[in-house]
Parts: structure tokens; C-alpha cells; sequence
């Protein structure tokens, strides 16, 4: 596997990867929004047993013309059969008031 943690390997991709993917090809998805960019301000990943990695990601949301909202995810990363599967995810707007 390498000097790297798992979650630095060539093989996983970030979870950037994964915004640039909602914010780009939103038409794929068949949102309602015209727009959406995520911007990551913090990211942290830990390995836990079972072929899995958990990561948590804070960074902040801007949908249309609405203001910016800051945003927690955190998922579940399962390595099944050398494919990396999101098994669990939970996603929460933050409120800033």
C-alpha cells in the first residue's frame, strides 16, 4: 500500500472529487437549482475496521443567488472488491445565527 495513509492512496479519490462532481454535472442529478459550488474548508479522515474509511468534511455551500451556508458531511467510505462505495452519509446545513 505504500508510506501513505489510505485515504492519500492514488486509488481513493478525495472527497472534492466527489463535490466537483455535484457542482459540475448537477444536470445529471436532476436538481432544481440552476447553480450550486462547494468550497472545502477542512477535511479529516480516519480508517476503522472493516475495509472502511470515515471522513468528515466542513466547508460552506452557495445554491443560486441564496447566501453562502456552511455545511457538515460526513460518510463512510467501504472498500468492496477494490471499488471504494460510499455506504453511509449523512449531510447537515449549519446554521450561522
Amino acid at each position: 500500500m505504500g508510506d501513505k495513509p489510505i485515504w492519500e492512496q492514488d486509488w481513493v479519490q478525495p472527497p472534492s472529487n466527489h463535490f466537483q462532481f455535484f457542482d459540475n454535472e448537477r444536470v445529471q442529478l436532476s436538481l432544481p437549482f440552476q447553480k450550486i459550488l462547494h468550497g472545502i474548508r477542512a477535511q479529516d479522515h480516519q480508517p476503522v475496521p472493516d475495509s472502511c474509511i470515515i471522513s468528515m468534511v466542513v466547508g460552506q455551500l452557495k445554491v443560486d443567488e441564496d447566501p453562502i451556508m456552511e455545511f457538515h458531511h460526513m460518510f463512510l467510505l467501504k472498500n468492496i472488491n477494490d471499488a471504494w462505495v460510499c455506504s453511509n452519509g449523512m449531510f447537515r446545513l449549519a446554521r450561522t445565527t
